[in-house]
């Protein structure tokens, strides 16, 4: 086997990107700290074409060499926006139809693959700090919770990495729109 070529992935142009169709998912970060993280989030929202990016409360924005660092120009093509409150973000995206889903570990929540996302919704989902999580005003305040199953000794996933299987689950599951 040979390695593809970033000519042979025939990759769009950011332009041609940012028309092309894109995920009905909004991924929301209640007071992410890392720059790293953001940047990572971001770069998984490029390759699975989220809808935006919305980043709240004490969760960093572009322009940042940080963020870049990790997100290698993701920033400049996924489509995001900034609140400084999570509950006013939710409560927004709720008025706007969407079904809003939070990325944490709850009594009642549903196993992430347990869940199927309907394709004539729109969702977003909120993932929190990490190391508090989404904070739990924010928590009663999303429709549903999200839960990723774990069998090792530590108790969650860094929040670049939990972000991903969520999106990579909307996205096995939804069509571009």
């Amino acid at each position: 086997m040979k390695k593809k070529t970033i000519w042979d992935m025939h990759r769009l142009s950011a332009g041609e990107f940012r028309a092309a169709p894109k995920l009905p998912l909004v991924v929301v970060l209640d007071n992410v700290r890392s720059l790293n993280n953001i940047g990572s989030i971001f770069r998984t929202c490029d390759a699975f074409a989220v809808s935006r990016l919305v980043l709240c409360g004490i969760s960093q924005t572009p322009p940042s060499p940080e963020i870049h660092k990790t997100a290698l120009g993701a920033e400049d093509t996924v489509d995001w926006t900034y609140s400084g409150s999570t509950l006013d973000a939710v409560a927004s995206l709720k008025a706007d139809g969407y079904t809003v889903c939070c990325l944490e570990q709850v009594e009642g929540s549903v196993e992430l693959g347990a869940f199927v996302p309907d394709p004539d919704t729109r969702y977003a989902f909120v993932a929190g700090h990490e190391v508090d999580g989404v904070d739990q005003s924010v928590v009663d305040a999303c429709d549903l919770c999200l839960e990723i199953p774990q069998c090792g000794t530590k108790h969650s996933l860094n929040v670049a990495v939990s972000s991903g299987i969520a999106i990579w689950h909307f996205f096995s599951h939804l069509p571009l729109k």
